[in-house]
């Protein structure tokens, strides 16, 4: 069997259920400001360039080919210079409906830029805590994409794909954008992991192999000495390491894991409640049930018959 790898078991629980994606063409003055998303949020520059700017007047600027995620969505403009005036994204898209598609003109001149954007679904709960530490935005510029073989020809090629009317265009869609955001963040992992401890935290031999553990073996009854001797350090070192790297303890962060996927496991009412302890580590219901309770304020019952509940008409 193949060896586990950290960023595929980050990424395993994050579950992309659907995307909305929209091809933009804007020319002389315009912008445009969107607001926090609880989604995966990519711009690919397909043509011209603008400005980024995030609620704390943070701006950078996109070039032609350039690519920029945003993991988990955070609110920010995009404009043809800083400081433009904008128009709120929903006033010009006010139908985002997942697995749908628009294309958009907008300027005070005819068009010169070009922007692939794209919304990726995927469910709030199944977040890893590492996952909500990457940064807010990683920008994969265009002589690092040219390096990408595979992330580049399909960033070259989405444009014309998604405006096809074909039958099957929306999974295609939901996939080709999977696979673009799957190999973005490999590609921030391996070339841009010096600009955030997270993205260094998947690159370090020893705390990438724990976190890999974590992950993948959740339900293996890990201690910090048996966290450490996978990583292949020494307790101190590695709890020093773990903690400025991931942000967290060791301890916690396995603790997050196994709360993550036993929400995941309430949400389906066919999973016994009584079989749920075992499934993510723990030796007891009650043990289960009092961290879940002190982590989420819910009991296990009160979350499932939350989650479970008919949708009101």
């Amino acid at each position: 069997m193949p060896r586990a790898d950290v960023l595929s078991e980050l990424l395993k629980p994050l579950r992309l259920t659907d995307t909305y994606c929209s091809r933009w063409r804007a020319g002389g003055s315009w912008g445009i400001a969107g607001a926090d998303d609880s989604h995966a949020v990519l711009h690919h520059m397909v043509r011209g360039g603008c400005h980024l700017t995030f609620d704390d007047g943070e701006t950078l600027p996109l070039h032609e080919g350039d690519l920029a995620v945003f993991p988990h969505g955070t609110a920010h403009s995009f404009a043809s210079a800083p400081g433009r005036a904008t128009t709120p994204l929903r006033s010009v898209l006010p139908d985002l409906s997942p697995g749908t598609s628009a294309s958009v003109t907008i300027g005070s001149a005819p068009p010169d830029t070009e922007i692939l954007c794209a919304s990726l679904h995927y469910d709030p709960t199944t977040e890893p805590a590492l996952y909500r530490a990457l940064p807010r935005v990683l920008v994969l510029r265009r002589e690092l994409l040219r390096d990408e073989p595979l992330l580049h020809l399909t960033l070259e090629h989405l444009p014309r794909d998604i405006t096809r009317s074909a039958p099957g265009t929306p999974l295609v869609s939901l996939r080709a954008f999977e696979m673009v955001f799957v190999l973005a963040l490999r590609t921030a992992m391996e070339r841009l992991a010096a600009s955030s401890p997270a993205l260094t935290a998947l690159r370090h031999e020893g705390v990438s192999r724990a976190l890999t553990a974590i992950y993948a073996s959740y339900a293996h009854p890990w201690t910090l000495a048996s966290l450490a001797q996978e990583a292949g350090m020494s307790r101190s070192a590695f709890t020093r390491t773990f903690r400025d790297l991931v942000g967290e303890p060791p301890a916690r962060h396995l603790l997050f894991r196994r709360l993550q996927e036993a929400r995941r496991l309430l949400a389906d009412p066919a999973v016994p409640l009584q079989e749920i302890h075992q499934a993510i580590g723990y030796g007891s219901h009650v043990g289960f049930h009092l961290a879940f309770r002190k982590e989420l304020g819910l009991t296990p019952g009160e979350y499932r018959a939350q989650r479970t509940a008919p949708a009101s008409p």
